[in-house]
């Protein structure tokens, strides 16, 4: 039987993480991004290994659109020497990062981190990964709450996620011919270190638990097993859809 391969970008904290463990937990093998923090990719490899499969984590730097393609490279060089193919499964962009600023005092240089992070990094580097992208499988982009309602600050991050998801549909259609399906999935408000772990803050906490359906903020937790279940073979007719994940926020 085919194991299958998964690629995650950001995959050392926060939601990346939780979605590498509940792949793992599925069986699928793990190859992930970190950005700086070694110490972390390997706590995580530690816990994936113990689950029984087998975890790999090479840098990337998404502020820099050329960083993917190399992280592809090692990912797949890596994958020859293991299985005899460079092939995998399932690719999930979910590196990012926030920047909190009114569109009046929003600088060049900001919005080109916003860009360059969320859009024009997830862009190249899934072009880079498509030819070794098996058929039927599943990309998988992360989105945010933001893109359907507006919290002032956050514009330039926003948009980049908008543009993500207009990207999804395009992937969907272009590669419907080859089997693999695209979707976004879009979380609300999460508790995790994102924007310098804001919405952990008890005064905001209050604030968007009081704005969303079932009463609380999200946890990585929350979003790991959509996207679990998105590369499952139960969701194989689900494409070219934004998949909210927020508790019923602004509901």
């Amino acid at each position: 039987m085919h194991t299958k391969t998964a690629i995650i970008t950001g995959g050392s904290r926060g939601l990346g993480r939780d979605m590498a463990i509940n792949l793992a937990q599925k069986g699928v093998h793990i190859i992930f991004s970190y950005h700086s923090n070694a110490d972390k990719a390997n706590e995580v490899i530690s816990k994936i290994e113990a689950l029984g499969t087998k975890a790999i984590a090479f840098p990337f730097n998404a502020s820099n659109p050329t960083s993917g393609e190399q992280f592809i490279k090692q990912a797949t060089e890596y994958l020859q020497k293991e299985n005899g193919t460079p092939n995998f499964d399932f690719l999930i962009n979910n590196a990012g990062t926030g920047t909190f600023n009114k569109i009046a005092d929003t600088t060049e240089a900001q919005f080109d981190e916003m860009l360059n992070v969320h859009l024009k990094s997830s862009y190249f580097l899934t072009q880079a990964a498509l030819p070794f992208l098996n058929d039927s499988g599943r990309i998988i982009n992360i989105s945010s709450g933001l893109t359907r309602f507006s919290f002032p600050g956050m514009s330039a991050y926003a948009i980049m996620k908008g543009g993500m998801e207009v990207f999804t549909r395009y992937l969907a259609k272009e590669l419907g011919e080859r089997k693999i399906t695209a979707n976004i999935v879009a979380p609300g408000a999460i508790a995790t270190d994102f924007a310098n772990g804001s919405n952990k803050d008890a005064e905001k906490s209050k604030i968007i638990s009081s704005i969303t359906a079932l009463g609380r903020v999200g946890e990585a937790e929350d979003i790991g097993g959509v996207v679990a279940f998105l590369c499952s073979d139960k969701a194989g007719w689900i494409n070219g859809q934004r998949i909210e994940v927020s508790g019923g926020m602004l509901v």
